[in-house]
C-alpha cells in the first residue's frame, strides 16, 4: 500500500476530486498554501494499493494543468536600491505535485 500525496492549485481541486471519485478512489482533502505566492491549494492525501498508484497519478496529471500569472516579487530592502524589482513577472503556476510514501500500517476505526 502507498500513499500519494499531490497538491493541486484550488482551480483544479474540484475536476481532481470529481475524477477521482469516478474511479472510486478515496481521498481526503486539506486546504494548503503555497509559500511562494500564498496562493490557495489543496493537498489530496490518497491511500491506495501499489497496482493502482499509477492510475491515481494519471488523474492528478490529466487534470492539473499549469498557467502563467503575473506576481508583484515582495519588497525587501536590496530592492529598494534596484527599482525595477517591483515590476510584475511572469511565473508558470498550477500543476501538481506528487508524492509516494510507503505505508508501514492502515488502521480505520
Amino acid at each position: 500500500m502507498k500513499m500519494v500525496m499531490a497538491i493541486v492549485q484550488d482551480k483544479d481541486s474540484n475536476k481532481v476530486s470529481s475524477e477521482l471519485a469516478k474511479a472510486r478512489v478515496q481521498a481526503t482533502r486539506l486546504n494548503s498554501a503555497g509559500s511562494f505566492l500564498r496562493s490557495g491549494n489543496t493537498t489530496f492525501m490518497i491511500g491506495v494499493e501499489d497496482d493502482r498508484v499509477e492510475e491515481v497519478i494519471e488523474i492528478v496529471k490529466t487534470y492539473s494543468r499549469a498557467r502563467k500569472q503575473f506576481m508583484t516579487p515582495p519588497l525587501s530592502m536590496d530592492s529598494i536600491i534596484d527599482s525595477g524589482s517591483s515590476f510584475p513577472i511572469e511565473v508558470e503556476v498550477g500543476g501538481a505535485t506528487v508524492f509516494v510514501l510507503p505505508i508501514e500500517g492502515f488502521y480505520h476505526f
